[in-house]
């Protein structure tokens, strides 16, 4: 009993597998409603004219009331963190973001119809000509940079202006700008309280327009907040381009199936117009397996020629032989054209001709049979010119 083996090792109990880890479900939170129903009073600019101007939104003659330059604070501020939740929108589809949310005075919270949260990172609208809140985008910009913005250019940049300048401005404004997206460069006009804040997407930039615009920094400022003009400085403009192009590029390329755009490609630097890609590149395996398949099925192509033609075939392809020429096609007859025909015009040639060997003086008798015959075409103009009535 002593000497035999012990099986405790070789029969002990297998080890439950561990149980796969649960997806943990984050729940969503509702939107809260931001004020209550009717707290925050629609401002409406008294009438002082006859015309209502709805591209500046007020009345035209002697209205001194500027949206854009009032003076007076925003009396509501979006906080991202505590408003922002799901709405009717997020079942419905909609993709449009709240306005009132934006400037932090929606009473409707969970039952609004529009998102009340920040634009997703690479969220593209149905329909170009609208902003971020689904408002209609003009042709050009207004002459105070202000509104909704134009169509047919995509500004990221904000101006920021009426900012007490401090030593760490950068930093308060990165500070407060930030939470509405990622800023790409903010640059800072010392002495001016000026700011220029470029997000990395436009559909951030309109919500933070809206969102700051008559707020506060950290000095009780008044924020005057508008669309920026364009860089003047070439490099940029160039800079800015590209990008344009690259989105488009990505875009099309997303919608389209994979395929076509590599056989467009490869179209392009055939013909040069795009630089071929490196060796490394990741579609580097890929174009080989394609050239061997094209050069397996031009094998099959000069197998399947007959036997007389192969070695014509392969020295096409070397290029020793050129191909024959093809044969030239058969000359069209002209049509006669003037007034005068084509038998006319060789009968003055022959006569011109025995002129010149006569050395110019008077033709010699030529026998009628010598020349050809006036064709019966020509009727009166035979005798064009003639003296004699019988002719």
């Amino acid at each position: 009993m002593a000497d035999e083996p012990s099986t405790s090792a070789t029969h002990a109990p297998a080890q439950p597998a561990p149980a796969p880890a649960k997806k943990r479900m984050v729940k969503r939170k509702p939107a809260r409603k931001q004020v209550e129903e009717g707290q925050i009073p629609e401002r409406q600019a008294a009438q002082t004219g006859q015309t209502y101007n709805l591209w500046y939104h007020k009345w035209a003659g002697g209205d001194k009331y500027d949206s854009m330059g009032i003076q007076e604070h925003a009396p509501t501020r979006v906080n991202i963190k505590t408003d922002a939740g799901y709405t009717r929108a997020d079942g419905t589809g909609n993709n449009y973001v709240c306005l009132h949310f934006a400037r932090g005075r929606c009473p409707k919270g969970q039952e609004c119809t529009y998102l009340h949260r920040l634009p997703p990172r690479q969220h593209v609208l149905p329909d170009a000509s609208l902003d971020v809140f689904g408002r209609d985008k003009h042709a050009g910009y207004r002459d105070d940079m202000g509104g909704v913005g134009s169509f047919n250019r995509q500004n990221r940049t904000l101006y920021i202006g009426r900012i007490k300048e401090t030593r760490n401005t950068p930093e308060v404004v990165e500070e407060h700008f930030s939470e509405f997206g990622e800023i790409e460069r903010i640059k800072i006009l010392t002495n001016r309280g000026v700011a220029f804040v470029t997000y990395s997407s436009e559909l951030n930039a309109q919500f933070a327009k809206e969102a700051m615009m008559h707020q506060s920094l950290d000095n009780e400022e008044i924020l005057n907040v508008r669309w920026a003009t364009e860089d003047p400085n070439p490099a940029a403009q160039r800079a800015e381009h590209a990008r344009v192009l690259e989105s488009g590029e990505k875009a099309l390329a997303q919608a389209l199936d994979p395929e076509f755009v590599q056989r467009v490609r490869e179209l392009d630097e055939l013909e040069g117009r795009v630089a071929p890609r490196a060796d490394g590149d990741d579609n580097a395996g890929e174009e080989e397996g394609e050239e061997e398949e094209g050069r397996q099925k031009k094998r099959a192509r000069i197998e399947a020629l007959p036997a007389a033609t192969v070695a014509e075939e392969q020295a096409r392809n070397a290029g020793a032989v050129a191909p024959p020429p093809a044969p030239a096609p058969a000359p069209v007859p002209q049509a006669p054209s003037g007034i005068l025909s084509a038998h006319a015009v060789d009968s003055l040639r022959y006569m011109a001709a025995l002129r010149h060997k006569t050395g110019g003086g008077a033709a010699p008798e030529v026998k009628k049979a010598a020349a050809p015959p006036a064709p019966a075409g020509l009727g009166g103009l035979a005798a064009y010119g003639s003296d004699d009535e019988s002719d």
